[in-house]
């Protein structure tokens, strides 16, 4: 048959011509979704390739976060970090005060959306008093951990332990 094709079937049209691309409602309710809600309805999970190495060894990390929503999301963060990483309290391993620009951001997810980072960690601790010294951690058990940088002592967050031999 030979005919006009139903307005709005592009490539991301159904048979009936629904356009998937374009907004739904999902959409139009994720700026109701309260600041607490989404704060909470964010799983940070974060693991190694090993649970035990070497001093100094490189240390592999996957961080994972999802959105358990099935709207989209906003997580308001003081600074422009979203998120980071520490190693038994040392952001990033280091001692050394990180600066980011203070202006306030966004994490945004869609709904249900996961986001994966990898990430290798180089088994060091960087002191940067007096002067700057990169040493290896002692043996034993050592806590890497991974959140979203929002503001509030109940940041969504994970932890995974090493051991150092």
């Amino acid at each position: 048959m030979v005919g006009r094709r139903p307005q709005g079937r592009g490539n991301d049209a159904d048979e009936y011509g629904v356009d998937s691309s374009r907004y739904t409602l999902s959409r139009y309710l994720s700026p109701f979704v309260p600041a607490a809600l989404a704060k909470r309805a964010v799983v940070v999970s974060v693991s190694t390739d090993r649970d035990v190495y070497e001093r100094g060894d490189p240390v592999e990390v996957t961080a994972e976060f999802k959105n358990r929503l099935p709207v989209p999301i906003e997580l308001s963060t003081p600074s422009q970090r979203r998120w980071g990483w520490s190693v038994d309290g040392f952001l990033e391993a280091s001692d050394e005060r990180l600066y980011t620009r203070s202006s306030p951001s966004t994490f945004r997810f869609r709904g249900g959306e996961r986001k994966r980072v990898s990430f290798v960690w180089n088994g060091r601790l960087e002191y940067t008093r007096g002067r700057h010294e990169s040493v290896r951690p002692e043996p034993g058990k050592h806590d890497i951990r991974v959140f979203v940088a929002t503001q509030g002592e109940r940041d969504p967050s994970d932890t995974t332990t090493i051991t150092l031999e």
